[in-house]
């Protein structure tokens, strides 16, 4: 069914006898004995990135070189969750290896506790150099990084502030410039060169509200992008809240405040378009008003005589365009990562290279924009991995993958192993032929509520082929269960279906035993 890390058995076979051999724990394996066999790590992540505007992943609406790059050149993981469909607890998760109930952080009011176990932490005692780059947005100081700047809250598009332990700076230029500048930087002289290391290079982009860098202002004016099957969409087939949330493109995207094309000074959240358009100097106010004030009058001219389905239509294609506008700037500097990479080769053949992002995001499908829902838009997250010489190029992997993996396989590449249990795996165990049976089903729980979007509460399991999701708050107690391969958008639950009762059943069952065996209950 899947390609296997084959290629990773020797190198580990290497790893796991000296750290059996020693009465020592693997985090303090020593660095000179294993340094030649435990890879670099540099771990770039984005923020909303969905997969299928990745070119590798089949989108059909935009290109990906860089991505694709890494991909193709190593491994891409076609069937990559998150347990949490929103950007701290994803994040939280990520460096704890912990569903968000048992790491304390299930929505974004929540505060990380950083005296917890973090990968980052454990990373330090394996002898390696940390580093954290960009958006951090857990509320917290970064702990187990030797080096750490990061964008305070959301951060900004341009010009961005970045907060460090002796203070806020602001830096002149794009974020995603701005993270790889500093990134690279750090790469080149920042580190301790007698250490592997593990650089955590987080952009903001493409998170909401999206402001391309000047170098690609000009993508995609001459032409449209074409709309998703569901754009108008009527949520008939689902439960109520899909009908009642507050992410639809039509009625909750702004057009000063997402599109960057304000009405006129009254309209609601002008005050943001305000402070937003004022961070920029006047070079880079000078170029965006060159490519957005035309359409904008064109727009603001014609609307009028536009019908409310062509609003949504206009409406979509600022949106999507300055979406994938954004995900070209991040592309466009991964292509730098790589490029220094390959112009340090002896630096680049004991690198993993490792793209993903905190969660998926909606690109007009159901009419929405935004995450949260067990829906496979935002449950997808990204994950392509290079490592030269150990991944075979090419490698397709289709077992059920998730974010709690992250923290595990980290640790597992440096030698080490957590000093309490994680709930994830190392996907190292993928090629293992001793591991045994790999996870037929991953959990979901999503918790924030009511605001911002109104989506309710739920839960559920996403196995190979069926989606079975729980809206369990009391404004919305309801199930919903998607037959994935005949279904694949998602528009019709068939969870009362008599055909489908016994897939109900055991269903229920899986999703119990997740729920035993991560210890989580839904009231908690």
């Amino acid at each position: 069914m899947v390609t296997r890390f084959v290629c990773f058995l020797a190198l580990f076979v290497v790893v796991f006898t000296a750290s059996a051999c020693s009465s020592v724990p693997a985090t303090a394996i020593d660095v000179d004995q294993a340094k030649q066999s435990r890879p670099n790590i540099i771990f770039i992540f984005t923020d909303d990135h969905a997969s299928q505007s990745i070119s590798a992943y089949g989108s059909k609406i935009n290109q990906t070189p860089h991505i694709d790059r890494i991909a193709s050149e190593g491994a891409i993981f076609l069937n990559s969750f998150c347990g949490n469909s929103i950007c701290g607890p994803s994040r939280a998760t990520i460096l704890t290896g912990l569903h968000s109930h048992a790491n304390g952080f299930m929505t974004n009011t929540n505060r990380f506790d950083s005296s917890q176990q973090t990968f980052p932490k454990l990373l330090q005692k394996a002898g390696y150099a940390t580093a954290m780059i960009g958006k951090y947005h857990l509320h917290d100081t970064p702990k187990g990084f030797d080096h750490w700047m990061i964008l305070p809250g959301q951060g900004e598009y341009y010009n961005p502030d970045l907060i460090t332990p002796e203070g806020r700076v602001r830096v002149q230029g794009h974020c995603t410039n701005v993270v790889t500048d500093l990134g690279l930087g750090w790469l080149e002289g920042g580190r301790d060169k007698d250490k592997p290391f593990m650089l955590m290079l987080q952009h903001k982009a493409p998170h909401r509200t999206w402001m391309p860098a000047p170098e690609e202002l000009g993508l995609y004016r001459d032409q449209d992008i074409p709309e998703p099957d569901t754009l108008f969409d009527d949520y008939k087939g689902r439960g109520k809240a899909a009908a009642n949330t507050e992410m639809e493109i039509d009625r909750h995207m702004f057009f000063a405040y997402d599109l960057y094309c304000p009405l006129d000074k009254s309209e609601a959240l002008y005050k943001h378009y305000e402070r937003k358009i004022g961070r920029l100097n006047e070079k880079q106010r000078a170029e965006w008003d060159k490519h957005f004030e035309p359409e904008n009058e064109a727009f603001r001219k014609n609307m009028k005589s536009m019908s409310p389905k062509q609003i949504e239509q206009w409406k979509y294609q600022r949106y999507v365009k300055n979406y994938l506008r954004c995900i070209a700037g991040v592309d466009r500097n991964i292509g730098r990562v790589l490029k220094y990479l390959d112009d340090n080769p002896g630096l680049k053949e004991n690198t993993i290279v490792i793209y993903s992002s905190d969660q998926g995001f909606y690109l007009g499908e159901h009419g929405w924009y935004d995450k949260r829902w067990m829906y496979e838009e935002s449950l997808a997250m990204p994950l392509v991995a290079r490592w030269p010489g150990v991944i075979k190029p090419g490698t397709r992997v289709e077992e059920l993958v998730q974010n709690i993996d992250y923290a595990p396989t980290f640790l597992d590449l440096a030698g080490a192993k957590p000093e309490t249990p994680m709930h994830g795996r190392s996907l190292l165990d993928l090629a293992r032929k001793n591991a045994g049976a790999w996870r037929d089903g991953v959990y979901y729980h999503y918790y924030e509520y009511p605001r911002p979007h109104r989506v309710p509460p739920h839960e559920g399991v996403r196995t190979g082929r069926y989606s079975l999701m729980h809206f369990y708050h009391e404004d919305h107690g309801y199930w919903e269960l998607y037959d994935l391969e005949k279904d694949p958008q998602q528009t019709n639950s068939v969870y009362n279906d008599p055909a489908y009762a016994g897939a109900v059943e055991k269903l229920k069952v899986q999703l119990e035993a997740l729920k035993q065996q991560y210890k989580v209950g839904v009231d908690e």
